[in-house]
């Protein structure tokens, strides 16, 4: 009985045949891990510099719009209080384009009106309809603006029709 132990001991404790083939195979183990996070890492890195970059475009298109919504509330009182509101171009000719526009625009906000419903005929929505829907003034609103006005690193332009 004692010498079935000593033959066990014997298997497991010969240190002339240990290789040591564990330890390449957890440093490979490890250096695999190692990669696995540096890629986890840019993946990451790139993936906050998207949100940031949509934060920023987003940020420039809330402002474009409330400066849109603010010319058009300017209209709209200006037109309720009996005035005649004058907007940057009242006449079809020249032709405009809100992009062109935009890229001649130094500044981070800047807004253009155009007065639209003298060009083109009268549709035939307007014979019978309530006044209410009157659209003898038709404006087109453009405005550009950046994400923040100091320091712009997004910009962003939003053109509408506006019927007050």
């Amino acid at each position: 009985m004692s010498s079935s132990i000593a033959r066990t001991r014997n298997r497991w404790s010969r240190p002339n045949q240990q290789r040591g083939a564990v330890l390449y195979v957890a440093l490979i183990v490890l250096i695999l891990l190692a990669l696995i996070g540096i890629a986890g890492m840019q993946v990451t890195s790139m993936q906050e510099r998207m949100s940031a970059n949509y934060l920023r475009t987003n940020q420039a298109f809330q402002n474009a719009e409330a400066d849109a919504r603010g010319v058009e509330t300017n209209i709209e009182t200006t037109i309720a209080g009996g005035a005649t509101f004058a907007s940057s171009q009242e006449e079809c000719s020249p032709s405009y384009d809100p992009l062109t526009w935009s890229n001649g625009v130094s500044v981070t906000a800047s807004s253009y009106t155009r007065r639209v419903d003298k060009c083109f005929a009268a549709s035939s929505r307007r014979v019978g309809v309530l006044l209410s829907e009157e659209t003898g003034n038709i404006y087109q609103v453009t405005a550009l603006a950046s994400d923040d006005p100091t320091n712009a690193s997004a910009s962003a332009v939003i053109d509408t029709i506006f019927i007050p």
